[in-house]
């Protein structure tokens, strides 16, 4: 019996100490667990003036650039010592010289032959003025009188060609001497001293240096930024007034600015990349001004049109604006809603809001996938407030 009486025992006893330690345990009580609204930045709405610009690029080219040519034959005999690659040249400046001997002579016997012409004509004329008064008095006949007319005008023929001739000479012996056409810089050149050359050989090519020429694709929807005429152009279509560009290009390992104007648009439009070209002209491209680096031909350079003044514009981050061009407006109180904007354009990372907000308005920039209106969101600003706010109590108690 003892046996039996001993496992009975204990279950009874732990079950007694169970029972106590329920009945004198903690209670537990239920809570419901609180849904956190999401965490958003803001952005306080200014509306300001922005001037819109347009980037763009393109490369440095002469506004005119020529081929002399010989327009004479002969030797050279003597050559300017800039007409060398890159040498630079002012307007008039003597580049060359051909031997002129044989065209002062030629200038010699042309002269000579109008002194003879003349005489022959002074001969013909008093010739046909002697039968006009013999003829008065019966004298001659109409044979001798058509004879003198006759000289007479072949004489006249003759000073005309004498003169033509003369014309020609003085204009060969000019044309020995080459000078500039205009200010300038060489770009090549192919003649030496000793050398013959002949009529139509090219001798160098040369460029105008007085203000250099940027031709800048641009997209044709970037022309509503700007002040260029939207209408029917020209290649000859001049601007005014003439839009302002800025000029960058890095030359001698640094960065160098030059002041430009567009003075006119291209004649028509690609169809295939939707752009037209412009062309800003650069004045002195070669002008030492400032310390400024010389504008070479054929350097590539960026550069940004200046375009209209937009008004009261507020500038967002591009991730703020959602499709169908809407925003995310956080109220007083929190909560979210949907508003459409005009975007009037995008650039980068920003985007240029032209209509739709209002000064002082917080614009949600942080992405939501979820987005619902209504729905009540925590202001990342007003949760740092907070925090920071809770740090220094804690401090304070600290310290005391």
């Amino acid at each position: 019996m003892k046996r039996l009486a001993l496992p009975f025992a204990i279950i009874i006893a732990g079950v007694a100490l169970a029972a106590v330690l329920l009945a004198t345990g903690p209670t537990l009580t239920s809570k419901s667990v609180e849904s956190l609204a999401p965490l958003v930045r803001v952005q306080t709405v200014t509306l300001e003036d922005v001037p819109l610009s347009t980037l763009t690029h393109g490369t440095v080219a002469p506004r005119t650039e020529s081929e002399l040519v010989a327009e004479v034959a002969g030797r050279v005999i003597s050559v300017n010592p800039n007409l060398v690659s890159g040498g630079f040249f002012n307007a008039g400046e003597e580049l060359l010289r051909i031997d002129p001997l044989d065209y002062e002579l030629a200038l010699e016997q042309a002269r000579a032959g109008v002194v003879q012409a003349e005489s022959d004509l002074a001969n013909a004329r008093r010739a046909a003025s002697r039968l006009d008064s013999l003829s008065e008095r019966q004298l001659s006949s109409i044979a001798q009188q058509d004879d003198a007319v006759n000289r007479m005008r072949i004489a006249e023929a003759t000073l005309r060609s004498s003169q033509a001739q003369l014309s020609r000479a003085e204009r060969d012996l000019e044309r020995t001497r080459i000078l500039a056409p205009y200010e300038g810089r060489v770009r090549s050149e192919r003649v030496d001293i000793g050398q013959f050359v002949n009529r139509g050989n090219a001798i160098a090519t040369i460029y105008a240096t007085d203000y250099a020429e940027v031709r800048l694709p641009i997209n044709d929807e970037e022309l509503a930024f700007l002040d260029l005429p939207l209408g029917p152009v020209t290649q000859s279509a001049q601007i005014e007034p003439a839009a302002r560009v800025t000029i960058t290009a890095r030359f001698a390992g640094k960065e160098h600015r030059w002041p430009a104007q567009v003075v006119r648009t291209e004649g028509e439009l690609d169809p295939r990349t939707r752009m037209i070209n412009v062309v800003a002209r650069v004045e002195s491209p070669y002008s030492p001004a400032a310390g400024r680096a010389p504008l070479a031909v054929g350097l590539f350079v960026d550069a940004e049109i200046h375009g209209r003044l937009a008004r009261d514009v507020a500038i967002l981050p591009r991730s703020a604006v959602r499709p169908d061009n809407q925003v995310l407006i956080v109220d007083g109180e929190d909560r979210l809603h949907f508003r459409p904007v005009t975007v009037l354009r995008t650039v980068a990372e920003q985007a240029y809001i032209s209509a739709g907000l209002a000064a002082g308005e917080r614009v949600c920039i942080s992405s939501l996938d979820t987005a619902l209106a209504g729905m009540r969101v925590r202001v990342a600003a007003a949760e740092q407030a907070s925090i920071e706010a809770s740090g220094e109590a804690r401090s304070d108690s600290g310290a005391l």
